[in-house]
């Protein structure tokens, strides 16, 4: 069994508060206060790859790293907390799809400061991942881990996979979504094709409507469906369903292609299927 490292950590179980005697002599009193300071700051902003801010090794806010067998994923309850905005991502999805690797996006605000805008975890289908075992099965682990060919294969066959993006910055509207998917995706989609391609962008970007509100802790899925369709759900609900091997591509590049988000992420990721494949031998 080959054991899958993540660089967060997993939840465990509240202890049961103690709670003592009732005294005749004094009553409780319970009191909460809470605080929030907002920077006024609209996010019409730059985007930022979160590897461009830090080095990989002061992304953990603990030394521990959480081990999650493979043979038992798909099956797990467990809960896995990204570390900076304590965000939390099921270690398994409905329909056999598995957690490989956990990221953080992150935007600069007018070139100066860095705000944590999402969280997000990438999924793929085991069984998926194992038709590709005929071609790298047989690799190790540390060779799959480096290997780029693995990374193209996974971006461009029919292999079901979600990318669920958890919102952590209170202050994000839809249209800020809207925006940074056209430049970000419109950027894949001309990488790609070599063309704008504007009307798929459009098709893409237009689920995002305004009626849609996203506060601290909504969730965005992006999943791969067979026959390259790109299903979107907002908070659980769809919005829309894309038949594109194009647009699909795209989407799944900014987390774990060439020039990936947060690079550590990707790397993650890479293990993860690595780790599925070599069950096959």
């Amino acid at each position: 069994m080959v054991s899958l490292r993540f660089p967060f950590s997993f939840s465990q179980p509240p202890r049961p508060p103690h709670r003592p005697r009732a005294s005749s002599h004094y009553h409780s009193a319970i009191a909460a206060a809470a605080a929030a300071v907002s920077a006024g700051i609209g996010l019409a902003v730059s985007l930022k790859s979160a590897n461009q801010v830090e080095p990989s090794p002061q992304r953990l806010s603990s030394p521990m790293w959480a081990a999650l067998s493979l043979s038992d994923a798909p099956t797990s309850t467990g809960t896995a907390v990204e570390p900076k905005t304590r965000a939390t991502f099921p270690t398994a999805l409905d329909g056999g799809r598995r957690l490989l690797g956990i990221g953080l996006r992150k935007n600069c605000v007018l070139g100066m400061k860095d705000i944590n805008v999402y969280a997000f975890g990438v999924y793929a289908d085991d069984s998926d991942v194992k038709k590709l075992s005929e071609k790298y099965g047989m690799l190790s682990v540390s060779e799959l881990k480096e290997n780029k060919e693995l990374i193209a294969d996974v971006l461009d066959q029919d292999l079901c996979m979600t990318v669920r993006l958890q919102i952590v910055y209170g202050r994000l509207n839809i249209r800020s979504v809207r925006s940074a998917f056209e430049k970000s995706v419109g950027s894949r989609i001309k990488k790609f094709s070599g063309a704008d391609n504007k009307e798929l962008l459009q098709s893409f970007t237009s689920l995002f409507k305004d009626e849609y509100k996203l506060p601290r802790g909504s969730v965005i899925d992006l999943s791969r469906e067979r026959g390259y369709v790109l299903r979107t759900r907002i908070d659980g609900k769809e919005v829309g369903r894309i038949q594109s091997s194009l647009l699909c591509r795209s989407i799944l590049d900014l987390y774990f292609g060439e020039d990936p988000f947060d690079r550590r992420a990707k790397e993650d990721i890479q293990l993860g299927l690595a780790s599925i494949l070599q069950k096959e031998i």
